[in-house]
Formats: C-alpha cells, structure tokens, sequence
C-alpha cells in the first residue's frame, strides 16, 4: 500500500549519525544552490534577455520556493532519506515510477558532479598552463582522482563531508561577495550603467514573455540543490524543526546573491559580451577591478565546482541508500559501515561518475538536469496533495493547499515545449529516461529470477 510503513534497516547494522545542526545545514543549502552554476550561467541569463538579467532569478526563486515549501511539508512529515523516491512511493505506490523519479535525481546529481570533476580538472590546467586539450588523458587523470577524493572524504563521515563543504562554501561565497563589492563601488562612483537594468534585448522572432520564460527556465538550474538536503534528514539533529527555517533562510540568501550578483555584471559589462565565453564573472572582475589579481578568480571557481561534486556526491549515494531502505532497489546498496556511512552506495554512486567523466560529453546536459528536476518537483508536488489523508503522529510543516497546486503547474509549464526550451534538452533526458527504463526492466527479470530459484524445492523420493 502506497502508505504502509517502511521497513526499517537491519538492527545488526550501525545507522546513520545525526551529525548536522542547523548552522551546517544552512552552509550544505547555501553551498549547493551557489554551486558552480552561478560562475556560468550570469551571462547567458543576459545574452537571452539583456539588462534584465536579475529577473529570471527573481522569478526561478519563485518557482524554488514554491516546491521547497511542498518539499518541507514532505520531509518534516517523513523525516528519513530517499528524497522524492520516498515520497513517490508513499503517494502513489507506483514501483516503475518511483525507480523513474529516483533514478532522474540520482542522474541530475552524478552528471552536476561529473560535469564539476571536468571543470575542475581543466581549471586547474589553465590555472597551472600546462596547456593540455580538455580531452587530453592527463585531464581525464585529474578529473578520476578528484572524483576519488571525493569519494574518501565521503566514506570518511558525514561529520567531515559536511566540515569540508563549510570551507568550501565560504569560499564560493566570498568570490560572489567580491563581485556584489566591485559592482556596488562601481555604481557608487558612477562607473556603472544602472539603465542596462531595465533593458530588454531578445532574439528576433521571440517575445519578451517567452525569452524571460526561457531564461527564468535556465536561471532555475542554478536555483536547485535545496531539495538535495532532505537526503540527510537521517543526519541531521532534530529535523522536523530544523528544517523550514534552515531551507527557506538559505532559499532567499542565495537569491539575494545571485539578484545582487546580476545586476552587478549588468551594470559594468554590456550584457552581449557577458553572454560570451564561460567566464563572465572573471570579466566582470577585469572591468571594474582592473587592479584584483584575476587568478584568485580561477581558484575560487575551482573550490566552487569542488563544492558543488561533493554535496551532490552525498546527494546521490543517500538517495541510493533509501531507495534500497525501501526495497526499490538492492537491500545491498543500503549497508552502512562502521563509520556510519553507506559505503556500497557511496562506491557505486562514484563508479557511476567515473564512467560518465570518461564517456559522457557533459556540456549540453545544464539544461537537462533542469528539465530533469523541474519533472520531479512536478510529481514531489503532486504528492504532497495526495499524502495529505496519511497522517502522522508527531507534528509537522504544512504548507498552504494552494502552493503544491501552483508549484506543479509551474513546474509542469517550465518543463514542457511552451517554456521554449532548446529541443536539445529532450532529446538527452529521453536518452537518460531510456537508460532508466533499462535498468529498472533488468532490476526486475534479476529480482523474478532469484524469487523463482528460492521458490524452488528440491525433490524428495517417493520411497
């Protein structure tokens, strides 16, 4: 039944440890909503809509805050890891579905990671000039150890994993706050064009409406990462009240950021020459801090993709350890070591990586990973109406009926072709939903055939 109890893991093994408070919680929120999308997609914002660049993150916080107030009815109420996949399952029941929705988490977060293994591997390689192509093997050799670091650090503890997204958040924060500090100064002094900001510039043939639709749709992957906190409810002391303050103060610090972030590079690069190249922010530095060392930059970039593989490092492997809680996938995925982590699910979550590191060409999948998670707040949304009649004994977060209504028709209209998404997009998550279907069809032959070999006897002799 879609509301039955979950069985609980094995009492012969250690559970997870609750190891986070809200001051860490807060830092793992801030640090994966910045992540290393911030560094990229500032510019393309403005190269789709000009000056205006700030709105489509005014408006994809919107679309954010919506479903982290379904996602905090969902995790106060059920306070355990798995994320939507649990939440699937308990709405609906549906095993194929809640393997789908679990499976397009699982792949949003291991090609972040894997994507940020490679910018972090070819940073590197401009920042030291040893001058080797993107796809040389020497890059590909730094991409696998980083990611394997990732890995010891995620095997080590929950304690030290999140300790080294402290750091590593302050970091990133610090080189958005250095931007937000020249912008500021430079409008202050009159150096800056504040009347870019209200300036409109979009493609011939498309509407103001549908451009800031477009962009608000890419601003929004720059906007996700909230929802992959409810993976580490098991981890974190006392979440039922910890929770919806901790989520929706780090919702709106990082929309301040990034709001404060646009209208900074607006207001001191045209927004057609943000929009080129992929590192707009490093430009923004040359014009209206000629004088800052720019390759401070580049190692704050680095420490922002580190951040961004690490938290969605932790995601992955806790997604995949309730998943196999709740018997969606193998009960082996969800043992955990000694140290209180779920080591099975942590190497197999890094293979995974490595081989889209060594495969995948990543660079068109920033908008996938955005239609991915637009589809599972969709269906996260839809759940929260339909789990509305189980109820709980403790108390819980309960959002207005009217925000999962909305948060699932917006989602929905983000997702579809009327948002004027690239076709491009499509096409790869109907390549990663194929893939999906796979593995769910050979999870369940496996699981049919092991049932009929136990069910088998054998014979006894009639004499």
């Amino acid at each position: 039944m879609p509301n039955e109890a979950v069985a609980a893991p094995s009492s012969h093994q250690p559970s997870l440890r609750r190891a986070i408070g809200p001051g860490l919680l807060l830092l793992f929120i801030v640090g994966d909503i910045l992540g290393t999308g911030v560094y990229a997609l500032t510019g393309k914002v403005a190269g789709q809509v000009g000056g205006i660049a700030w709105l489509p993150f005014l408006c994809s916080f919107g679309v954010a805050l919506l479903t982290a107030l379904s996602y905090l009815e969902l995790v106060t109420k059920y306070p355990r890891a798995g994320g939507a996949a649990v939440y699937t399952q308990r709405a609906f029941g549906i095993h194929f579905l809640t393997f789908i929705v679990g499976f397009m988490v699982m792949s949003s977060g291991l090609t972040s990671a894997s994507a940020a293994a490679k910018a972090f591997a070819g940073n590197l390689n401009t920042a030291t000039g040893w001058g080797m192509s993107s796809s040389s093997l020497g890059v590909l050799l730094v991409a696998f150890g980083f990611m394997g670091l990732l890995m010891v650090v995620n095997l080590r503890g929950v304690s030290e994993s999140v300790r080294v997204n402290v750091v590593l958040t302050l970091v990133e924060l610090t080189g958005l706050l250095i931007i937000i500090g020249i912008g500021m100064w430079a409008i202050a002094h009159g150096d800056g064009d504040t009347g870019r900001l209200i300036d409109v510039q979009v493609e011939d043939g498309r509407t103001v409406f549908g451009a800031v639709t477009a962009a608000t749709a890419l601003a929004f992957f720059a906007m996700v990462g909230f929802e992959d906190s409810v993976n580490m409810a098991e981890e974190t002391k006392d979440p039922v009240r910890t929770f919806p303050r901790i989520m929706l103060l780090g919702l709106t610090i990082t929309a301040v950021v990034y709001i404060l972030v646009a209208i900074s590079a607006v207001a001191l690069v045209a927004p057609a020459e943000l929009g080129e190249g992929e590192a707009p922010l490093l430009r923004v530095v040359e014009v209206g801090a000629p004088g800052f060392p720019v390759g401070v930059f580049a190692v704050i970039s680095m420490f922002a993709v580190a951040n961004s593989a690490l938290i969605n490092m932790l995601m992955a492997s806790r997604l995949l350890y309730g998943m196999a809680q709740d018997r969606v996938l193998p009960f082996a995925l969800g043992r955990v070591g000694e140290r209180h982590t779920p080591w099975v699910s942590i190497i197999f979550t890094t293979v995974l990586a490595l081989a889209l590191i060594a495969f995948a060409d990543l660079r068109s999948l920033g908008g996938t990973t955005s239609l991915l998670l637009l589809v599972v707040f969709a269906v996260c949304n839809a759940a929260v109406l339909v789990l509305r009649k189980d109820k709980v004994e403790h108390e819980h977060f309960r959002a207005p009926t009217i925000v999962p209504i909305l948060g699932a028709v917006v989602c929905t209209f983000l997702a579809s072709p009327l948002s004027q998404r690239h076709p491009q997009d499509y096409v790869v998550a109907g390549w990663l939903v194929a893939a999906g279907v796979g593995l769910w069809l050979l999870h369940r032959m496996l699981t049919r055939l092991v049932e009929r070999l136990r069910g088998q006897r054998p014979r006894t002799s009639s004499r």
